[in-house]
């Protein structure tokens, strides 16, 4: 009789259990698909209203959160850096693979410079404001310092998009969130540790050592990654981008495991896939551009969920002395000492010092204390967490205006680049160019043999307005238009260079050679 009554009742829980597991997860899916159809709007209403997407995210976070309409409890410090790291690497590789090698590669060794010396004396001011005037203890000042001298990728890579800005400024801004994310970690994770922080110097040449593990392998990985995506057809177009990401998260791993930097891995690894010219490419980018934005949504509502906005009261007047050190003494101190060597005109100096912006990266890093119990790690986190809000919509709105005021705003007369696809032929030998000449583009007016394509490339269909015709050597592209170009494997990155330097410089573009005039200068 007992056991009838026992089994009866464990069926009753079994079928019990069923249906709320399935319940539960069309919840889930119900929650995650609304916040990301409120995200998406806010990326429009942001973009309208010069508000950072960052704050939007975060705010439905927090709505969601225990103090918000969603009265959900989330204190998984843990988890949060978790997933923090895993959007890192997306935002990462999306930003690696926009970056252009030609504007970059000049500003490789002031981005260093920024990103190692610029580190230090951005985390040694910073922290000996948070402990003389709010006085923090030493470890706490320093874990503080360490954590907010990262300049966030997300933040940059989004803001910086959207100005127009000399490449010189653009390409040091870009290379310093992808370099100094490295030694930034390295610093909090040992300012975390339990007891002293002895032998400074030894710090120093772990942050080398991983950097240039990091660096190897980022490399290493990219490079081969490209050779074989451009030698190997696959048999779809879509497994293209899923390839390039599987690449990319492949750098971050081995630069990890090797007990390199991960992060300085894949951001190289991306960069090189991103100049190799690889097939199906504008499919590739949107695919990394909504992976992006998933991971930056994504990171940013997370973060919101973990804060308590009833305990920030006390420590929103020093979050924001802190972060007005930082922002009027140690950032544009840290550039100007590791500018120094470089001959940077002070206009790109205030601009750069300005446009250290700091996003989810020091809200995740603020959480390695707290995972490591440092004491007051809960007050670290609020800290840097209202620093980080109150400065991003103070900087972000302001970069447009102050790029102006500095005559650093480049869109005048500024020539756009062509959006080129290709699909290769494996059969054929051969590949199938796309090619969309933009509203901004110098091919408008050129004549189709005046493009000078390489033998072997030939212009063999054009789109315009929607109509397609095959043209003659004497028809004149417009903008809007949409060309088919056929070229033999053997010329077509010389094809597809001359297409860019007709693009950039019009159809006198490199009359001896194949190059826009802006390139020759830029080597």
């Amino acid at each position: 009789m007992l056991g009838s009554k026992r089994s009866h009742r464990s069926a009753r829980l079994a079928r019990r259990e069923q249906p709320l597991t399935v319940h539960h997860l069309n919840q889930l899916l119900l929650v995650c698909s609304l916040v990301l159809l409120i995200a998406v709007a806010a990326v429009r209403i942001s973009s309208r209203s010069g508000l950072p997407s960052l704050l939007v995210y975060l705010g439905i976070g927090i709505a969601m959160g225990q103090d918000g309409v969603g009265d959900i409890h989330f204190n998984n410090a843990e988890l949060t850096q978790v997933i923090g790291y895993a959007a890192l690497v997306v935002i990462l590789t999306e930003g690696g693979l926009g970056t252009k090698w030609k504007e970059i590669r000049p500003a490789l060794p002031a981005a260093s410079s920024m990103a190692l010396i610029g580190v230090a004396v951005s985390v040694g001011v910073t922290a000996a404001g948070a402990h003389w005037l709010i006085g923090l203890e030493w470890r706490q000042a320093l874990i503080i310092g360490a954590v907010v001298s990262s300049t966030d990728a997300a933040a940059v890579f989004s803001v910086l998009r959207k100005i127009p800005l000399p490449a010189r400024v653009t390409g040091v801004l870009e290379a310093e969130s992808g370099f100094n994310d490295a030694p930034v970690v390295i610093l909090v994770v040992a300012f975390s540790t339990a007891g002293p922080v002895e032998h400074w110097y030894a710090l120093l040449g772990e942050i080398a050592l991983e950097l240039a593990i990091g660096a190897a392998i980022g490399i290493a990985v990219g490079w081969l990654g490209s050779w074989g995506l451009r030698h190997v057809a696959l048999p779809a177009s879509g497994l293209y981008p899923i390839a390039v990401m599987a690449i990319a998260v492949t750098a971050y791993a081995a630069g990890a495991l090797a007990h390199g930097s991960g992060f300085l891995a894949v951001y190289l690894a991306s960069m090189m896939l991103g100049n190799a010219k690889l097939p199906h490419w504008p499919a590739t980018r949107g695919f990394a551009d909504g992976l992006g934005w998933i991971a930056q949504i994504g990171m940013f509502v997370l973060l919101g969920l973990l804060v308590t906005p009833h305990d920030l009261g006390d420590d929103i007047w020093p979050a924001l002395l802190i972060g007005l050190v930082l922002t009027m003494v140690a950032r544009p101190l840290s550039v100007v000492i590791s500018l120094a060597p470089f001959r940077v005109p002070w206009q790109e100096q205030a601009l750069m010092s300005w446009a250290g912006l700091r996003g989810a990266v020091p809200i995740i890093l603020a959480t390695i204390p707290m995972v490591n119990g440092v004491e007051d790690s809960r007050r670290i986190f609020n800290i840097v967490f209202v620093l980080v809000v109150a400065y991003t919509l103070v900087q972000g709105p302001t970069l447009p205006w102050l790029a102006r005021k500095l005559h650093l705003d480049t869109s005048a007369g500024q020539a756009a680049d062509l959006g080129i696809e290709s699909a290769p032929l494996e059969r054929l030998r051969g590949h199938l160019l796309s090619v969309a000449i933009p509203a901004g583009s110098r091919m408008h007016g050129v004549e189709t043999n005046e493009l000078r394509l390489p033998p072997g490339a030939a212009v063999t269909l054009v789109v315009r307005e929607g109509k397609s015709f095959v043209p003659l050597p004497t028809t004149v592209l417009r903008r809007g238009d949409e060309l088919l170009v056929v070229t033999t494997d053997p010329v077509r990155d010389a094809t597809e260079a001359r297409l860019r330097a007709v693009g950039q410089g019009g159809k006198l573009a490199g009359w001896l050679g194949t190059e826009a005039p802006d390139d020759r200068a830029g080597r």
